[in-house]
């Protein structure tokens, strides 16, 4: 459609008798020869638009946040740039560019030369078959690169879906950590295990699961935490626990793909100070939203290295592991 109304448009555009300069409109005949082309191109807008909002929608990434948007110093930083680009994240991903370009430019480019024949004979035709011709052969490199870019994707989805579940997983120090914390004779652990399993099936499995992000200790508290942009006024805190509830809420938390995060010191401050159903207390807004940021964009800022912010408790929220103050 894109290639006939082109060649329509052409045509139209050289053509002129009396009319044309007796009543002499530009603007009007822009329009004309314009709107010769605004339905097909509409429609190919229509479909990029459509498959960039699908792209992420079949990934689970679909969503829109204002906050992206918004004015942060670290992105136009130079030394910010640098590291990223530097970083060993930023070597993979170069590389990988480069063989997205290399594979896909290389099927284009067989693609053109083998019908370069076409293309040598376009000057001796007249200009409606010149044209037909021109859109057969963009058409053909156009599937071509598609295919290629298909073969890309085959490889580069499940990959980039295997590393965000990675970093959604504690680390494996941290997992030493907890094995080294348990103790507890075979019958405690049991008793352990049943209360987990009384959790998972109560109320807090669905509190878990609307969660945003899990904060944990990382060994012996967990707090989950709801913030949605246009429904709560401020986070609030859906579940917490200490011991066995602090691991049901942690191993539900992964089930339920929401992220972990590790950060003991906001953590021991949220369960001390907020009891579940509260929003947190003020004085721990600018901490929790800081790691909330850093949630609703950590696929692009772990794709680029970027680990979890440190954040600042204030004096009077920091509690040791035994519940003391600071």
């Amino acid at each position: 459609m894109a290639i006939d109304a082109l060649m329509t448009m052409l045509s139209d555009a050289l053509r002129f008798d009396g009319a044309d300069i007796r009543d002499f409109d530009p603007t009007g005949r822009a329009l004309r020869l314009l709107g010769v082309i605004a339905v097909p191109m509409a429609l190919l807008l229509a479909v990029t638009l459509a498959a960039a909002v699908a792209g992420p929608a079949l990934l689970g990434s679909l969503g829109f946040r204002g906050s992206s948007m918004a004015f942060k110093g670290s992105r136009i930083s130079p030394l910010a740039g640098i590291k990223r680009i530097f970083s060993m994240q930023g070597v993979i991903e170069l590389a990988k560019s480069i063989a997205k370009v290399g594979l896909i430019g290389a099927a284009g480019y067989v693609a053109l030369n083998s019908q370069s024949g076409r293309i040598m004979m376009l000057g001796r035709q007249d200009i409606g078959s010149a044209i037909a011709s021109l859109g057969a052969i963009f058409l053909i490199v156009l599937v071509v690169m598609t295919a290629a870019l298909f073969v890309v994707a085959f490889i580069d989805v499940p990959a980039q879906m295997f590393q965000r579940l990675g970093r959604l997983r504690m680390t494996k120090q941290e997992v030493k950590d907890e094995h080294k914390q348990t103790e507890g004779s075979p019958e405690t652990k049991m008793s352990q295990r049943r209360r987990q399993a009384e959790i998972l099936r109560g109320s807090a499995r669905q509190a878990v699961a609307e969660a945003t992000v899990v904060l944990v200790n990382p060994t012996h508290y967990a707090v989950a935490l709801r913030y949605r942009p246009g429904q709560d006024a401020a986070p609030v805190l859906v579940a917490r626990g200490r011991g066995a509830l602090a691991e049901a809420i942690r191993d539900h938390a992964k089930e339920a793909r929401v992220p972990v995060l590790s950060y003991p010191s906001l953590a021991r401050a949220i369960y001390f100070t907020t009891r579940s159903g509260d929003i947190v207390r003020e004085d721990l807004y600018i901490a929790v939203a800081t790691v909330l940021a850093f949630v609703f964009n950590i696929d692009s800022l772990m794709a680029n290295g970027t680990p979890p912010p440190p954040v600042e408790v204030p004096e009077g929220a920091r509690y040791d592991e035994d519940g003391r103050k600071l």
